[in-house]
């Protein structure tokens, strides 16, 4: 990771604002196995700032939230242990105290949409995407609290059709099954939108939020663990024909050609 990989801003949009740009344009932010791991010791650090009370994730460039991850790091590690130590990154990022917010300008996919549904609040451009076209792409499965998180947010509906038909949702549907707050007309109405629920979050109750937010947690833990024997099938799948070939025709920039 370069020092300009993940931005770090204090009060740009008000007080108290903690704003994380990830700043990979070139790569459509596709996050990297060290910002993964700055991102893990960042909410660690912010879940004990009483300074920060509202958190807000952004990408640059304005083409993509985050497009995924970087393929090539699944090459360097057990893909599964990988996937487990990325998730605990999503699970502290879901635990903190602030409200998170994820400010969405463009497309939303694989690893990005992780992210994003483990926010608390999510609003985006209407020219923005979401989904998980991985069946097309790589050949990969989700983990099951990530795939849950997702259907938490979009509903089943909508994620089914995210995976299964690899399509992905607009943000105006999107808006209409609940899963952002608003869809704006371009990046500085993005702005605005964001500074004012900031700015509403400040005038709020830290005490009722941080409350809320726990027995949010406490009973979407149960509902979206991983099912017994996941770790063994998640394995099979990225030790399989389909995962390599989906990795080997990425790097090569072609198309895959998945077994029938």
């Amino acid at each position: 990771m370069t020092a300009d990989d993940l931005l770090i801003d204090r009060d740009r949009l008000g007080p108290g604002v903690l704003e994380v740009t990830f700043n990979r344009p070139e790569r459509r932010n596709a996050f990297t196995k060290a910002m993964y791991g700055e991102l893990r010791q960042l909410w660690e650090q912010t879940a004990e700032d009483r300074s920060v009370g509202v958190v807000v994730l952004r990408g640059a460039g304005g083409k993509a939230f985050a497009a995924g991850n970087e393929i090539s790091d699944f090459l360097e590690a057990d893909a599964v242990d990988y996937e487990n130590w990325i998730r605990e990154m999503f699970d502290r990022l879901w635990a903190l105290p602030q409200v998170t917010i994820a400010a969405v300008d463009g497309v939303c996919v694989g690893g990005g949409l992780a992210v994003a549904t483990h926010c608390d609040l999510r609003v985006a451009t209407a020219a923005s995407r979401f989904g998980y076209p991985i069946a097309r792409t790589l050949g990969n499965a989700l983990s099951g609290t990530v795939l849950y998180r997702c259907q938490a947010i979009f509903g089943e509906s909508l994620t089914r059709e995210m995976l299964l038909a690899s399509r992905l949702v607009s943000a105006d549907r999107a808006y209409a099954a609940g899963a952002i707050t608003a869809s704006v007309a371009d990046a500085a109405a993005l702005d605005a939108e964001v500074a004012d629920l900031a700015a509403g979050i400040a005038q709020a109750s830290r005490v009722t939020i941080e409350t809320t937010k726990h027995q949010l947690l406490a009973r979407s833990r149960p509902a979206e663990a991983s099912i017994e024997g996941e770790e063994a099938l998640l394995r099979e799948v990225y030790t399989g024909p389909d995962f390599n070939e989906g990795v080997r025709a990425f790097l090569a920039k072609e198309k895959p050609a998945f077994r029938r």
